[in-house]
């Protein structure tokens, strides 16, 4: 079995990594645990009692976090010439068509998120094989194929977080930066949360959110007690 580094067994030290803590007791150990030289990302995973192979048990959507990422998101807009100037305006740092996609296929994928018009994805759909399995591919339940450009762009550009279960259930996404400190990742993390449990489907039996945990990039891993989250986010 691979062996952790030294950093790594310091930053867990004696701590008991099967038990389970508060969610704030969660964020605070694991931006006590982070030990890279760099603003480490941190993430949580959510384990849901949901079969994504049905349509109706699919959980995906977005989420405009408080208090950002952290990161300079850089975002590409698929439009007619007339959507253009509403696109750069609102900070996209690339917009176009045709010459867009074909840029595109010739390799390049110097972005981090794009949106596309309605009227466009016809055109997208030509690079979906590129797009899609990097998360990249616009998509209307995640308010990135709309008319409405200037405000996805700005959405994205502010630190909207897109989210999609996948094939075990499990959800991943970020809630931030090490340097937010615990009390802004737990206001980003409620956020996420809140949206989470607001999309449980009807047709889910059983437990719906299974199981909880948050790490930084190269940090351990932090189990929350699932019970927790109710209290955390003020559900009776």
């Amino acid at each position: 079995m691979p062996k952790h580094g030294k950093n790594y067994r310091n930053a867990v030290g004696d701590r008991d990594i099967v038990a389970r803590v508060s969610v704030e007791d969660g964020v605070k150990t694991a931006v006590e645990s982070a030990f890279a030289k760099f603003d480490e990302t941190v993430d949580v995973a959510i384990n849901l009692g949901v079969d994504p192979k049905y349509s109706d048990q699919m959980i995906r959507g977005a989420v405009s976090l408080p208090n950002g990422l952290g990161k300079d998101v850089r975002v590409v807009v698929f439009c007619k010439p007339e959507k253009e100037a509403e696109a750069k305006e609102a900070g996209a740092d690339f917009a176009g068509s045709d010459e867009l996609v074909e840029k595109i296929q010739g390799g390049w994928l110097d972005f981090d998120k794009a949106v596309a018009t309605p009227d466009m994805m016809a055109v997208v759909g030509k690079i979906g094989r590129v797009l899609g399995p990097r998360g990249l591919m616009p998509n209307a339940k995640t308010g990135t194929v709309t008319m409405d450009v200037a405000t996805a762009v700005t959405e994205l550009k502010a630190g909207k977080v897109e989210f999609k279960v996948d094939k075990a259930g499990i959800l991943h996404a970020p809630i931030g930066k090490v340097s937010f400190g615990a009390e802004k990742l737990c206001e980003n993390l409620r956020t996420l949360l809140s949206k989470v449990v607001s999309m449980k489907p009807s047709s889910a039996k059983g437990t719906y959110m299974k199981s909880v945990a948050v790490a930084t990039t190269m940090g351990p891993g932090v189990k929350i007690d699932p019970v927790t989250v109710r209290k955390f986010l003020d559900i009776n």
